[in-house]
């Protein structure tokens, strides 16, 4: 754990240095924020998006609001009473849509165009009103960090659809909604301990999908031989 403390920080510092007058122009911007409190913040608004997009910008948002994090420039809009109207509305229409079996994969799919995205999006937002470089380093980032867990979510709901009982979807969406309020307090306020506990859930997750892969393809041969064998009694 030390170790990974130490390659966060020198992580922060190698970028600070790296964007030169960017990066120092990007952290006076953040009223106060450092690197590795930026770097957490970019990291969780990428992360959760894939996860729960609605969620993670209200929770950002609010606690702009209440001042209680002093959001970037580039993410001040997530403030707005009229962007946390919407983003509330929305997070209180999924919250009940992601506990529906079925409907919530259908939820999945129709968002599959807009957390990513909207991963990126947010993630360059911490420092694109500041630095260009980093806004592009960064929404990179947050793409491929909201891609991850995306399809991390996605693959373990249809599995877990796959099950005729309702419960093991109702926990594992209950245990999305705490996991992104978790991480959302964790890099707002322990910003290295949150960039340790990102690099273990991207492995996990790794893992997970290759583990869910190879299980929802052996259910797809398993229903399409199953189809076969049905048409060819039927004739």
């Amino acid at each position: 754990m030390d170790l990974l403390a130490s390659w966060w920080n020198a992580l922060a510092a190698w970028l600070g240095m790296a964007a030169g007058q960017a990066g120092s122009a990007a952290q006076a911007g953040a009223s106060g924020l450092d690197m590795a409190q930026l770097l957490a913040l970019a990291g969780v608004l990428g992360w959760a998006s894939g996860i729960r997009l609605y969620a993670v910008v209200f929770l950002v948002g609010m606690s702009g609001w209440l001042g209680w994090l002093p959001l970037p420039a580039g993410l001040q809009v997530l403030q707005h009473p009229a962007m946390l109207a919407a983003s509330g509305f929305m997070l209180f229409v999924e919250f009940f849509a992601d506990k529906i079996p079925g409907l919530d994969s259908l939820w999945d799919l129709l968002h599959s165009v807009v957390r990513i995205p909207a991963g990126a999006a947010l993630a360059a937002g911490v420092f694109g009103a500041d630095s260009g470089t980093m806004a592009a380093v960064a929404g990179l980032l947050g793409g491929s960090l909201a891609a991850t867990a995306f399809a991390t979510k996605a693959t373990t709901r249809a599995a877990a659809n796959t099950s005729p009982e309702p419960f093991s979807n109702l926990g594992l969406s209950l245990l999305e909604d705490g996991l992104v309020v978790a991480a959302v307090w964790l890099a707002t306020h322990h910003p290295v301990a949150f960039g340790i506990c990102l690099l273990l859930v991207l492995v996990l997750s790794v893992l997970l999908l290759v583990v869910l892969f190879k299980f929802l393809r052996l259910l797809a041969r398993k229903l399409a031989s199953l189809f076969t064998s049905t048409a060819s009694q039927g004739r």
